[in-house]
C-alpha cells in the first residue's frame, strides 16, 4: 500500500494543475464581464431577456468544465475542486474589479448591479454543475 493517494481517486489538486486553474480561471471571468458589458445595454440581463440569459448560462458553462478538465489534466474525483479553485479566481477579481474598476462593466453605473448578478450567477451554475458532475464510481474490491 502506498503512503501517497491515486491520482485517479485523490480530491487534491497538483501544483501544476492550480497553475493552469488559476489562469484559467482569470480567463473565464474577463471574458464573462466582456460578456455583461455588451449584454448589459442591450437589456439582455434584465426583463425576460434575463430569464432567457441565465437560463441559456447553464448548457454555456458545460463546456468551460470539460475544457477544465482537458487543459489542467483533472481525473474525476478532481472537477469540484478544481471548479471551486477556478470560480474562486473569477470571483475574486470580480470583487477587486467591481470594487477598484467598475467602469470595466459599462459606463452606467445602474447596471453595474446586473453585471455583478450575471457573473455570480454564472459562479454558481459552474458550482452546481461540478456538484452534479458524473463521476463512475468502481466498487470496492471484495476480499
Amino acid at each position: 500500500m502506498s503512503a501517497f493517494p491515486s491520482p485517479l481517486t485523490s480530491s487534491a489538486l497538483t501544483p501544476r494543475q492550480m497553475a493552469i486553474l488559476i489562469p484559467y480561471g482569470a480567463l473565464l471571468w474577463f471574458l464573462a464581464a466582456l460578456l455583461v458589458r455588451v449584454l448589459n445595454p442591450m437589456g439582455a440581463l434584465s426583463g425576460v431577456a434575463g430569464v432567457i440569459t441565465y437560463a441559456l448560462v447553464i448548457p454555456g458553462t458545460i463546456p468551460t468544465i470539460i475544457i477544465m478538465r482537458r487543459i489542467a489534466g483533472i481525473a474525476p474525483a478532481q472537477i469540484i475542486a478544481a471548479t471551486a479553485l477556478t470560480v474562486a479566481t473569477a470571483l475574486l477579481l470580480d470583487g477587486v474589479a467591481h470594487g477598484w474598476f467598475p467602469a470595466l462593466y459599462g459606463p452606467d453605473p445602474t447596471r453595474y448591479a446586473a453585471s455583478a448578478g450575471a457573473i455570480f450567477w454564472g459562479a454558481g451554475v459552474a458550482i452546481v454543475l461540478a456538484l452534479c458532475w458524473p463521476v463512475r464510481r468502481t466498487a470496492a474490491p471484495q476480499p
